[in-house]
């Protein structure tokens, strides 16, 4: 028998105006792991708590530093690249938060060597290098989803292969 899924409690109308109780929310949020601020605010108004004191409070844990996009941006390129994913799909993932492009830009340019991230994605996955181009396109479509571009590729198996043929 399946279970019905479970509803989140919502929050006491009371506070949720309170920007006291907005911030301990917010706070119990970021014990468990690092949020953008954009994400942290639709969290807590899809919670139930008022928009304009989620804006208040998630404004006042900017200026405390306590939520910091530039870090989140920095941890979520290195955390999404240590388990290989490359520069395009990190890029989006980060685009869905509501995040600047500038600042997504400037991490993925101080990010990790992407190339030599894709061959070791590729070598990991396939260890040899494939001598039939079925498998060679097999291989690329792989590295295309992770989200390497086509020179990241090109380069993962040398210089005399070429996706677009």
């Amino acid at each position: 028998m399946r279970r019905p899924p479970r509803s989140r409690a919502k929050v006491d109308p009371d506070k949720a105006q309170d920007v006291g109780a907005i911030r301990r929310a917010a706070l119990l949020l970021m014990s468990r792991r690092d949020f953008a601020s954009t994400e942290l605010a639709a969290r807590l108004t899809a919670a139930g708590y008022s928009a304009d004191p989620v804006a208040d409070a998630v404004l006042e844990l900017t200026e405390e530093r306590l939520l910091d996009d530039a870090r989140y941006v920095t941890h979520f390129v290195a955390w999404h690249s240590g388990r290989g994913h490359g520069p395009a799909r990190i890029r989006q993932d980060l685009g869905a938060t509501g995040l600047p492009a500038e600042l997504i830009a400037g991490a993925l340019q101080a990010g990790p060597d992407f190339a030599a991230l894709c061959r070791q994605v590729r070598t990991r996955r396939f260890a040899d290098l494939p001598a039939e181009w079925k498998e060679k396109a097999r291989q690329a479509r792989f590295l295309q989803y992770r989200g390497f571009s086509s020179d990241h590729i090109r380069s993962a198996f040398g210089p005399d292969f070429d996706p677009e043929e």
